[in-house]
């Protein structure tokens, strides 16, 4: 029995007449009274004892309007709550992100969204790509932003390029490799060891290569982790030089804890993190994680562009 055809049965049990039931709903008499027939066929009983101007309620009519309040009230709230959805009153949303988007993009659009809707529920994991792109399949995440060069092109997934992420090695001010009058190479960074997140496989052997490496291995890492934080506190405090980027260290190189160490030309498709948020391919996200991610692109086209 649809929805509207209750409406009329609870409307008449309240008002106990015809007539006046008919006006509350917007109906004809005749076309309220076709409905209220149409219902007691439908369920085999009869609802109603008519007289000559009032209704009353038989035992089976009151055993059936109590529950078709409860659903009517139920229909109400699930209205309510999909409108407030709709406009991002309600609801939650889970992605993923990378290190650098970590610090660099995700906050701000997080910012962004719970001043403007502040009863949407976040909740954020930090990992790598590869991880990432699993949880987005398995549909446990809605998107994640991070390095998106590996994502496969096989219409399975969605990117939204947001453009490179250029990387670089640092060390703590004062580090021996800064004294140096003349570029490092990658193999003189080794003896210190490297602190990095996970990298992609390709660049992790591009960069042992340029090392000396000649049997295939990876980056031998001193420090692997995803935690940017981490890793700055391991570079200042220690000899460990690190992989990172200007934006990501902007407050430490400012302060001159830490500084950028000048290497010799390392092929730009090597140095540059093509950062992209990754979703599933034809599915429609939240109202919460649309405006996230347009967020997103927001900021990371108002840094390229140097606002």
């Amino acid at each position: 029995m649809d929805l509207r055809r209750l409406q009329h049965v609870v409307a008449l049990a309240d008002a106990a007449n015809f007539r006046r039931a008919a006006e509350q709903v917007h109906l004809s008499q005749p076309a309220f009274s076709r409905s209220i027939q149409a219902a007691e066929a439908q369920l085999g009983l009869k609802l109603f004892d008519r007289g000559s101007v009032e209704a009353s309620l038989t035992p089976a009519g009151a055993f059936f309007v109590e529950r078709a309040r409860v659903l009517l009230q139920q229909s109400d709230r699930l209205e309510r709550d999909m409108s407030m959805f709709r406009e991002r009153e309600v609801g939650d949303v889970t992605l993923g992100t990378g290190p650098f988007p970590a610090a660099l993009l995700v906050p701000g659009a997080i910012a962004q969204l719970r001043k403007r809707y502040p009863h949407v529920s976040v909740r954020v994991f930090l990992g790598n790509a590869e991880d990432l792109l699993g949880c987005v399949q398995r549909g446990e995440y809605e998107f994640f932003v991070a390095n998106a060069r590996r994502v496969p092109r096989t219409g399975l997934f969605k990117v939204r390029a947001l453009g490179p992420m250029r990387g670089g090695f640092y060390a703590r001010a004062g580090h021996p490799l800064l004294a140096r009058r003349r570029p490092c190479s990658i193999a003189d960074l080794l003896p210190y060891g490297i602190g990095a997140g996970r990298l992609p496989h390709d660049v992790s052997l591009y960069i042992a290569k340029k090392m000396g490496a000649t049997d295939g291995s990876a980056l031998p890492l001193s420090v692997e982790c995803d935690d940017v934080q981490l890793l700055k506190r391991v570079a200042m405090e220690s000899d460990t030089v690190i992989i990172a980027t200007d934006d990501l260290l902007e407050p430490e190189i400012r302060a001159r804890r830490l500084a950028a160490i000048p290497i010799q030309e390392i092929a730009t498709e090597f140095s540059d993190s093509q950062v992209g948020i990754v979703s599933l391919a034809g599915r429609t996200p939240s109202p919460a994680a649309a405006f996230l991610m347009e967020a997103i692109v927001r900021i990371a086209h108002d840094r390229s562009a140097g606002k």
